[in-house]
């Protein structure tokens, strides 16, 4: 019984008998649905909300009877006197069962890729050979290419160490800061490349990953190996930086000793680089140039990226006014050429090391801080920025855990490609006076020596000039290779 409205009054009226599921269908077609013993429309239907191991009457699964026993499931065919219909099996009698095949044996899937199976270690005769000459066990192995790459790094580093047997012996006695620099850099390099290549064979970094599974990361590391541009563009960014440590150990005269006698000397057996007006060897002024250009260029790099990062991760989350205030002062930097600021700036102090590299630095951060920026204001609104405020995280916590490391990404790619900026920007400044003041020797006051006599000592300018071009093509192709790789994007 139900009550129902009649009127202003509630009156009682019976209930109504469920009516049976009638199902039709056009005149010449057949039936489906129940009609067909196993209604397609309804049977995904029936087998969800049926439990498991009951039985369904839509899908040719035993039913209870009225009389409280278990019928036979009804034939799938929709006439029992008529053959069976075209793609239909050949009949038969007994349940309708269907056949479960095992599930075959797959690496366990954890991250991006399933992860392979884990290598095994190498041979013991293959680490013995490893540990007397690294690369050795890996061409034993048939790892030719990482073989040679480990044998030629270690034939290299043992040859400088050889070259400057003496300048080592005589650091106890007479040695600089730069001399224990060099020693100490020398002795952590073929200390790595020893120990690397006995992890490499060990299997232990390969098991790992097997275990971890593929990372974003270990995607985006895999696309940058296949990069060729790119790998010959890391290794030459490594040969610079190793150049620029070991220079006081390879570099065959002092810089800054003067020579008269030799001024304006063409390359030569002697002088490789030739000499300038002053008779210093171009070839050690050019390796110790290094070391300046390039701790410039990487310094004032990681003091653009922090700043743009934190002043871009800040505006995009909170927004509002304090995005608006940030926002402005960026347009503000951006206003400026920044030539003409960073010679106002050094005009204003000494110029020195130091002061250029916080110019530089302070300089460079607004296009880092507008593309965090953007990244930051689609990240905030995700889940799991909504699930870190409802933990009750503080929103220091949210930025520096949460949201800078999602954010990466764009972030490595412009600080590679700002290192070679950089490079180019101290330069010009020593070219025109406001750098490295000489006696020090700087890429850009090398050229700005050699630009009085391009015809008559072309070499003075010419191979200071070609190692900036050199260091700004490197950085240009790493930044264009981890570009490609970190956005999913552009891989191929």
């Amino acid at each position: 019984m139900r009550w129902v409205r009649s009127g202003a009054r509630l009156r009682r009226s019976p209930a109504r008998v469920a009516e049976p599921l009638r199902v039709s269908a056009p005149v010449g077609e057949p039936l489906t649905g129940l009609a067909s013993g196993c209604a397609s429309p309804l049977r995904g239907l029936a087998q969800r909300r049926a439990p498991v191991g009951s039985g369904s009457p839509l899908c040719g699964l035993p039913e209870p009877d009225l009389e409280g026993g278990m019928v036979e499931p009804r034939d799938p065919y929709p006439d029992p006197e008529s053959a069976p219909a075209a793609g239909l099996p050949p009949r038969r009698s007994g349940p309708v069962t269907t056949p479960v095949t095992p599930p075959a044996t797959l690496p366990a899937e954890r991250g991006a890729i399933a992860a392979e199976a884990p290598p095994v270690p190498a041979p013991a005769y293959a680490r013995v050979l490893s540990a007397l000459l690294p690369g050795a066990g890996h061409l034993a192995m048939g790892a030719w290419v990482r073989g040679m790459l480990f044998l030629l790094s270690w034939g290299l580093l043992l040859g400088i160490l050889y070259w400057a047997r003496d300048r080592v012996a005589a650091i106890p006695r007479t040695g600089t800061l730069d001399d224990w620099v060099a020693v100490a850099s020398l002795a952590l390099a073929l200390a790595f490349l020893w120990g690397y290549a006995l992890y490499d064979l060990s299997g232990a970094r390969a098991r790992r990953a097997a275990a971890r599974g593929d990372s974003q990361w270990s995607i985006a590391a895999r696309h940058f190996r296949r990069n060729r541009p790119a790998l010959a563009g890391l290794a030459l960014v490594a040969l610079l930086y190793t150049v620029a440590l070991l220079a006081p150990l390879i570099a065959p005269y002092d810089p800054i000793a003067q020579n008269i006698l030799e001024s304006y000397q063409p390359p030569s057996a002697e002088h490789w680089f030739g000499t300038d007006r002053f008779g210093r060897d171009i070839l050690s002024r050019v390796l110790f140039g290094a070391r300046i250009s390039l701790s410039i260029g990487f310094v004032a790099t990681a003091i653009s990226i922090t700043v743009g990062t934190l002043l871009g991760a800040v505006a995009g989350y909170f927004g509002g006014k304090i995005d608006a205030a940030l926002m402005r002062f960026t347009d503000m930097v951006l206003s400026f050429p920044r030539l003409i600021l960073l010679l106002l700036v050094v005009a204003l102090f000494s110029p020195s090391i130091p002061v250029i590299i916080l110019v530089l630095g302070l300089t460079q951060w607004p296009s880092t801080t507008r593309i965090v920026r953007g990244d930051v204001l689609s990240l905030r609104e995700r889940e799991f920025i909504q699930a870190a405020r409802a933990l009750g995280l503080s929103r220091t916590r949210i930025i520096l855990r949460h949201l800078i490391p999602n954010v990466l990404a764009p972030v490595i790619v412009s600080a590679t490609l700002g290192i070679g900026n950089t490079i180019v920007f101290e330069a010009g400044l020593s070219f025109l006076g406001l750098g490295v003041q000489p006696p020090t020797p700087s890429w850009g006051n090398m050229v700005a020596d050699g630009r009085d006599n391009l015809i008559g000592a072309w070499w003075v300018a010419t191979f200071p000039g070609l190692a900036i071009v050199l260091t700004v093509l490197a950085f240009n192709l790493v930044g264009d290779g981890l570009r490609d790789a970190l956005d999913p994007r552009l891989r191929t």
